[in-house]
């Protein structure tokens, strides 16, 4: 392949290279994410800000971690993963946002993603889609753990992943719009969670690169619990999603100790 950084020793598209980043690294959508996340983290130091892949490296309980964003959608997030992991990287927690599917997902509640729906195209280009988007078990129980001792309201099951935000909130404007609010009843009537954009290319991806992955979110709003008349405030704030993936990192620490 060709080496298209203009640095050496630096992943062109991160602009990272070895030793600079810890094994567990969080992955947040938004640049701005990575600072707050950062502040979680011993002795936190900016690594590198290029394009929407903004990285601080830190340590927790001694061992040295990362933050990295992905911007929006499953290419950037699968090429954070490729570089991150030749730097280094084995274990990747996304942290991000998400809309309720299931009428039981409340404003503000988080969600664990056991696997998700492959309804995107960056996960294609990395296995057939008879493949499942399953996260890592280990990563899924320390986000579980991590949530409930911090006594947060969390489920844990399936996500639906997709590449058109506008398809998923205006389908019907779509010209395929009756294809996409049939498999949208499909996904609610088979107990979905919540709806998103990365975590079925992460899980993927992470297959592809023998590393852990796993996914927690923050659900803002349900339009299924809107459409039910059903209380339905919208919630922007992440720091419990953040604390989450922070404390599941502290858990995977001690867990890879005994081991």
């Amino acid at each position: 392949m060709i080496d298209y950084s203009e640095q050496d020793g630096k992943l062109y598209h991160i602009q990272v290279g070895k030793g600079e980043v810890g094994r567990y690294v969080i992955l947040p959508g938004d640049p701005k994410r990575c600072r707050l996340i950062a502040e979680y983290f011993e002795n936190p130091k900016l690594i590198a800000d290029n394009r929407e892949y903004v990285t601080y490296t830190g340590s927790l309980d001694g061992e040295m971690v990362s933050v990295t964003s992905t911007g929006i959608g499953g290419p950037s997030a699968a090429i954070a993963m490729e570089e991150l992991a030749q730097c280094g990287a084995d274990t990747f927690l996304r942290v991000g946002t998400s809309g309720g599917m299931d009428l039981q997902v409340k404003s503000g509640d988080l969600v664990v993603a056991s696997g998700a729906i492959r309804m995107e195209g960056t996960s294609r280009e990395y296995a057939p889609i008879e493949f499942p988007a399953v996260a890592d078990f280990g990563v899924t129980t320390a986000l579980a753990e991590a949530a409930k001792n911090l006594a947060l309201p969390y489920h844990v099951g399936v996500v639906q992943c997709k590449d058109s935000f506008y398809g998923q909130h205006s389908p019907e404007t779509k010209p395929v719009g009756r294809e996409l609010m049939e498999k949208w009843e499909a996904w609610v009537r088979l107990g979905c969670k919540a709806s998103e954009m990365e975590s079925a290319a992460v899980f993927v991806v992470a297959n592809y690169l023998h590393v852990r992955a796993g996914t927690v979110l923050l659900v803002m709003a349900n339009q299924e619990r809107a459409k039910a008349g059903l209380e339905n405030p919208v919630v922007h704030d992440t720091d419990a999603a953040i604390r989450t993936a922070v404390e599941a990192i502290r858990v995977l620490i001690r867990r890879d100790k005994k081991q």
